[in-house]
């Protein structure tokens, strides 16, 4: 092992990066909490804003000391995009972990970026819109149709994986002992939260395919299009309740995974 690679692996297991990880789930519970109570007021009719990252961080700007919050919230992305760079180079060696440790990574930069173009730029783009852009750009490809395609199925299939890990309860190989009624609470929110979480990403990987069969890009979207369909079903806003309330559950799953995770 060379020393560079050697320095790198204490920094990636010091107290400091634990403590950093640790405050980055927080504010990804934080953002989770928001959007649920965004789709919340979705039900209610309150619909001014998007229930997405977007909305959620414009929310936070508009809220006295916005930017310091926003500030923080970017450090947590951050401090989560490295730790998952960690895991990936230095935890599992397996195929499946390091891939699922990539993606969020992705995911991470992502929404520390988001974050960052509010604060430095002062504007979000919704994630409906993104999506869209983004689909439009890959169907204007040779083989744009079955790269979408495969993009929707791919989302799909992790929407199923999901909903896997909150029924057989898989989640609890990533949290640390804790006492009995801890664990009994933690169960039960990441049981409703990783099965909803799963119900959102498999409906939006349904809108992605349609794009694809269809050719247009409008059909794909992001969190805020997926949650309010759930409205547009013959449950209608009721459905979207109950899974704005799996959100908000997430969240708080997200919270107690902030101090038991298994860093």
């Amino acid at each position: 092992m060379s020393e560079a690679e050697a320095t790198a692996r204490r920094a990636a297991n010091s107290k400091a990066m634990d403590r950093l990880a640790r405050f980055g789930l927080i504010c990804r519970g934080t953002l989770y909490g928001l959007i649920g109570v965004l789709a919340v007021q979705i039900t209610l009719g309150h619909s001014g804003r998007e229930a997405d990252k977007s909305g959620a961080i414009r929310t936070v700007s508009d809220l006295p000391f916005g930017a310091v919050v926003l500030w923080a919230m970017a450090v947590g992305f951050a401090a989560l995009t490295i730790w998952q760079l960690s895991e990936v180079f230095f935890g599992s060696r397996r195929a499946k972990d390091r891939v699922q440790g990539v993606s969020r990574v992705v995911v991470y930069a992502f929404v520390c970026f988001s974050l960052l173009t509010v604060l430095l730029a002062g504007r979000a783009r919704s994630d409906d819109r993104q999506s869209q852009d983004v689909t439009a750009k890959l169907l204007g490809i040779p083989g744009g149709q079955f790269i979408v395609g495969a993009i929707g199925l791919g989302i799909l299939a992790l929407g199923f994986y999901w909903i896997r890990q909150g029924v057989t309860k898989d989640f609890r190989k990533y949290l640390g002992p804790m006492p009995p009624r801890a664990r009994t609470v933690m169960d039960k929110l990441g049981l409703a939260g990783y099965v909803v979480r799963g119900l959102v990403a498999g409906l939006a990987g349904v809108f992605v395919v349609e794009a694809a069969i269809t050719f247009d890009p409008g059909k794909a979207g992001g969190i805020d299009q997926t949650l309010r369909a759930f409205a547009r079903t013959p449950a209608g806003p009721w459905l979207l309740a109950v899974v704005a309330m799996g959100v908000v559950l997430f969240a708080c799953y997200c919270f107690g995974e902030a101090r038991w995770r298994r860093t």
